[in-house]
């Protein structure tokens, strides 16, 4: 059951992601500009990612200052609330450098340490700047699309599933994830490979697709997209 502390930390949330992505928004239509590589030449990291992150931590620590902090592009700092905010400032990097429409603004608020194989997922948004949507969950309060309740496709066989996947920047890993998905591929009804992917567990809580995997994610990838899609109903493991 969703507690009222959950729905105030998720208005935080959405209140927040929603400004980060009209920032990032601006930014993109005025010029993107790569700031450096991370893993690979692949792996990217602009200077509105590292803008926008600062706006959500400068945000969170206004409202939040006991809280703890992760995010992809700066350093953790432990808080002593027993709170930490997962954040994404733009999950689809390179999406957003192209101008696809698949880049979003994460943002998640968990309880314990900040492991997903131990933390428990409290409120979490996922906000798509260039469509406009915001996806919502709280822990046992269900998940929403623009406030609209969300529930995954039920009772779809395998060869007729739509199955989203990512892959990689490693070049040598995406081989093997190339393989795996060439296997695939004759026993379900298609892939998709959207880039981004908070954007692929919110497709799938909002049955856009019914499934999807992929190896390797960090846990701001998945924090709020997991709590989204579970809400919905989808079964989200460890693989």
């Amino acid at each position: 059951m969703t507690t009222p502390g959950d729905t105030a930390l998720l208005t935080i949330a959405r209140d927040i992601a929603v400004r980060a992505g009209e920032l990032a928004l601006r930014r993109r239509r005025e010029g993107v500009e790569v700031a450096a590589s991370k893993s690979s030449p692949e792996d990217i990291v602009t200077h509105t990612d590292r803008e926008t992150e600062d706006l959500i931590r400068r945000a969170l620590e206004d409202v939040r200052p006991d809280d703890g902090f992760l995010g992809e592009e700066s350093e953790g700092t432990a808080g002593t609330s027993g709170l930490t905010w997962v954040v994404d400032p733009i999950d689809g990097t390179v999406n957003f450098l192209y101008g696809i429409p698949a880049w979003a603004v994460s943002i998640a608020v968990v309880e314990g340490e900040a492991d997903p194989l131990t933390w428990t997922a409290r409120a979490g948004c996922v906000v798509n700047p260039t469509l406009g949507e915001v996806y919502t969950a709280t822990a046992g309060g269900g998940s929403a699309l623009d406030g609209r309740p969300l529930a995954v496709n039920s009772g779809v066989p395998l060869s007729l599933a739509l199955v989203g996947t990512g892959f990689s920047y490693g070049a040598e890993t995406r081989m093997r994830q190339g393989r795996v998905i060439t296997d695939l591929l004759g026993e379900v009804r298609d892939i998709r490979r959207i880039g981004a992917a908070s954007l692929d567990l919110c497709n799938v809580a909002a049955g856009r697709t019914d499934a999807y995997f992929e190896r390797g994610l960090k846990p701001w990838d998945h924090a709020a997209g997991a709590l989204i899609a579970a809400e919905a109903g989808a079964r989200v493991t460890g693989i």
